[in-house]
């Protein structure tokens, strides 16, 4: 009996190590025409083993898919690939108005993402995340929880607070995106840097909103980045401090005539005291560092040298991304 149930033993771990085809580091396919292994994110989301120690793509070929997504904590090393940035789209269409028997005042902004990344080391490349609400309350399109995450030659797209970067001492890159929104569509506390990306304005408003922690040395930096409105927008700000000592940098950023000359709103004004907002070298017809806020700061050469991707991202590992 007991040499039965020990043949039985080794044969269900024979069975469970080999029970997902997808255990491996190769690419998953997914398209909604049915010619991959996978007809949805999600899908191909879950069949990934948790903790990986090798990179995996999960290539996603050009289609609208129409999916609220999460990928979870215990994901790592996983690559979401787009076919084309502009003809591959994951798209959902929350609002924090929306009403529901058990949130009959509305779902509030932090459950209106199309996706949330909560697991570490994930890149999301050439894709776009799309939330495509009606104007009527904030819709976040990308709520990122995890460290460590890349967005590269990606859209993000939405109106009122597109991107949230929801975890405070969590680092991310955007590196060659696009981001569009009309308000705080760039906001959290996390640690981002933004190098040359396209951020496009829909409405007056303001485009960064962070959180910054007092303990955390940089929030936001833009980098390189161009800065445009649409015909409609007559001024803007760079940013407000959603809570105190909100970090927010723009240098050698291309800035558009629109941008009011004070440049920064304190949201309230005794953030004044702590808000850490800062240009250096910017250009375009809103550049004006002579008609700014008193209580913001124009870098000096050298501590413009030390706002670096490694200085920036450093924390007890080392993250060159």
């Amino acid at each position: 009996m007991k040499k039965l149930i020990l043949l039985l033993l080794v044969v269900f771990a024979q069975q469970s190590r080999a029970a997902s085809p997808y255990d491996n580091p190769d690419t998953l396919v997914v398209a909604r025409d049915g010619t991959g292994q996978f007809r949805n994110v999600a899908d191909a989301i879950e069949v990934c083993r948790a903790f990986m120690d090798y990179h995996k793509v999960i290539f996603v070929k050009c289609g609208t898919y129409k999916e609220k997504l999460i990928i979870p904590q215990w994901l790592q090393n996983i690559e979401i690939l787009g076919e084309d940035r502009d003809r591959t789209v994951i798209t959902f269409d929350d609002h924090a108005n929306i009403r529901t028997a058990e949130f009959p005042n509305g779902i509030g902004t932090f459950r209106t993402y199309t996706v949330r990344c909560d697991g570490s080391d994930i890149t999301f490349r050439n894709i776009t995340i799309e939330n495509n609400s009606a104007r009527l309350g904030q819709a976040v399109a990308i709520h990122t929880d995890g460290d460590r995450l890349r967005f590269i030659g990606c859209r993000l797209l939405g109106h009122q607070d597109t991107v949230y970067t929801g975890r405070a001492g969590t680092r991310i890159l955007f590196s060659e995106c696009y981001i569009e929104g009309t308000t705080d569509f760039i906001f959290g506390p996390s640690t981002a840097w933004f190098e040359k990306c396209h951020i496009h304005c829909k409405a007056d408003s303001y485009i960064t909103a962070a959180s910054t922690p007092a303990d955390q040395a940089f929030g936001y930096v833009f980098n390189e980045c161009r800065i445009t409105a649409a015909d409609n927008v007559t001024k803007l700000y760079l940013g407000r401090p959603w809570r105190d000592y909100g970090y927010t940098l723009f240098m050698r950023c291309s800035l558009p005539a629109v941008i009011r000359p004070e440049g920064w709103h304190h949201w309230q004004k005794e953030r004044e005291a702590t808000a850490r907002y800062c240009e250096y070298q910017n250009t375009g017809a809103g550049a004006s560092p002579s008609t700014r806020v008193a209580w913001s700061r124009q870098l000096t050469d050298k501590e413009a040298r030390a706002v670096t991707m490694a200085n920036v991202f450093k924390k007890a590992d080392v993250w060159l991304p």
